[in-house]
């Protein structure tokens, strides 16, 4: 891309397929763990908090493993590889019963903890080498003038949306794989797609007969609706939850295969453009220059400052990603219980967030190059990020307050007609996603450059998964959105997240001029 280092578009292109494969994930995992193994909404989203929390943190291993082995790019390709071999896990379709749940479930979970290494082992080291570049890229252009290394100064923030935007082509993509195979799997076995019946069917598996009355009308109607009849005989109907269960299924087995492709085609792309990525660090490590006593208290002291700055930063991001990633737990139970999803399944509407950044990414990019937008730092940015994501729960706390909405435990009581005449239209969803993917751009990209501009160069892959690492802690802390939206009237909970986020971006505006300073 003109005026951007030659490897920017390969390693965004690197990226994308493997965000393919995350946002396949991301879009089902919760909703997944819940159809296939009967887990309760607690359960499901504290194994996904451990695996997103799991990624970010194996992401400073992996930056670790870099930074001392001075091998980025086969600890990328590894990364991929390792990854590959979790999907392949999880794409056998194996029916889960009563007597091989024991061994089935950890094995899902094993195969998600290799994603998660893998991811480790490729993500913060490839946005490494991206920093790298645009390093390597400042240095030449301080060797023509000054000017031309304030205009390439100037090219990091946008170099770094771009390649945010690439990478979320993928997961615009990546939310219809698993429902339309599903729904085609069903379809080949005269089924349709419920998002309440896989809960019924768990439930009469469980306890058969003895299950209530209300739910067993449930059953049968949405089984009707099919131009199936629910047996009366126990084994019979017992039979045919279990053949619903193991075909809904399925089909997100088969969606698995799709991230497989993905990884080896993100592999085969980083491997023929291999020689184009620099090697973060690479010179800084060969150097051996001689300082003073003075020049090595100031280095010190200057190391402190960013260091200081890295982490003020970090904390305001752990707050934004426990906020961001409740769109895969309590926004995606949202959208499954309390949002009409008649013309299309919950794990659709992950696809707006993506969408969205690649309509709004060179707006805003545009925005930020104007002589306005350049009178904010990325510092402010960040600041200005917080306030639109407090914007987007503000939106639902007012929405779900005017509507009534109790806890989600409540809502999923009511029969079949009251929950469905309550229930939000899908553009809820839509100005949702659309105010937190705006307050995504202004964070999350410009993080990155943030991290890439305060970290010491021989350690530019630690740094990055310091900044993964943040992004874990909050990811560790995603079950408490869940918790509240099952147990309190659901505009608590988007009230909850408000109120960080404001805190959030007051704290980061006391922060700013000291973050200047340091970055100048």
């Amino acid at each position: 891309m003109k005026g951007h280092p030659k490897g920017l578009i390969a390693a965004a292109l690197s990226n994308m397929g493997e965000r393919f494969g995350y946002y396949i994930m991301n879009a089902v995992l919760v909703l997944f763990l819940c159809s296939k193994f009967g887990l309760s909404n607690s359960v499901a989203t504290g194994i996904y908090s451990a695996f997103y929390c799991g990624i970010y943190i194996l992401s400073l291993v992996g930056g670790i493993i870099a930074d001392r082995t001075q091998n980025y790019k086969t600890t990328i390709q590894s990364g991929l590889l390792v990854m590959a071999c979790g999907y392949i896990i999880l794409a056998i379709p194996i029916l889960a019963t009563a007597g091989n749940i024991n061994w089935l479930l950890p094995l899902t979970c094993f195969a998600l903890l290799m994603i998660a290494f893998g991811n480790g082992l490729f993500k913060g080291n490839l946005q490494a080498i991206v920093g790298q570049m645009y390093d390597n890229f400042e240095a030449e252009a301080a060797k023509i003038s000054p000017e031309a290394l304030a205009e390439a100064k100037s090219k990091r923030d946008p170099g770094f949306q771009i390649f945010y935007m690439f990478i979320n082509i993928g997961g615009l993509i990546a939310p219809f794989v698993a429902p339309l195979l599903r729904s085609w799997w069903l379809g080949v076995n005269d089924f349709a797609y419920n998002a309440d019946l896989p809960a019924l069917c768990h439930e009469y598996l469980t306890v058969g007969a003895a299950m209530a009355p209300e739910a067993i009308q449930k059953a049968t109607e949405l089984f009707a609706s099919m131009n199936i009849m629910l047996p009366t005989d126990t084994g019979a109907a017992q039979e045919l939850c279990q053949n619903y269960l193991n075909v809904f299924n399925t089909g997100v087995h088969y969606s698995f295969i799709a991230s497989v492709c993905a990884m080896l085609i993100s592999l085969l792309i980083f491997v023929a453009s291999k020689k184009k990525f620099p090697t973060p660090a690479k010179k800084t490590a060969a150097e051996s220059v001689t300082y003073t006593a003075e020049e090595k208290a100031a280095m010190a002291k200057e190391l402190k400052q960013r260091l200081y700055a890295l982490f003020a930063v970090l904390i305001i991001a752990v707050f934004f990603w426990w906020s961001f990633h409740q769109n895969g737990t309590s926004m995606s139970l949202f959208a499954r219980d309390f949002v009409n999803t008649s013309l299309f399944p919950p794990e659709v509407w992950q696809a707006v967030n993506p969408f969205f950044v690649c309509i709004l990414t060179f707006p805003i990019m545009w925005l930020f190059g104007t002589k306005w937008g350049r009178k904010f730092s990325t510092p402010r940015k960040i600041a200005i990020g917080m306030g639109i994501a407090a914007i987007a729960y503000l939106f639902m706390t007012a929405f779900c307050n005017a509507q009534g909405y109790p806890s989600a435990e409540e809502f999923t009581k009511l029969d079949a007609t009251t929950a469905a005449g309550l229930k939000a239209g899908p553009w809820v969803l839509i100005v949702y996603y659309f105010f937190m993917t705006v307050a995504e751009l202004f964070i999350s990209p410009l993080g990155l450059s943030f991290v890439s501009k305060v970290a010491p160069k021989n350690l530019l892959g630690l740094c990055q998964g310091l900044w993964l690492g943040a992004t874990a802690v909050g990811n560790g802390l995603l079950w408490i959105g869940p918790l509240m939206y099952t147990n309190f009237p659901i505009w608590i909970c988007w009230s909850v997240f408000m109120g960080v986020c404001l805190l959030s971006m007051i704290v980061m505006l006391c922060m700013v001029k000291w973050l200047e300073r340091v970055t100048q």
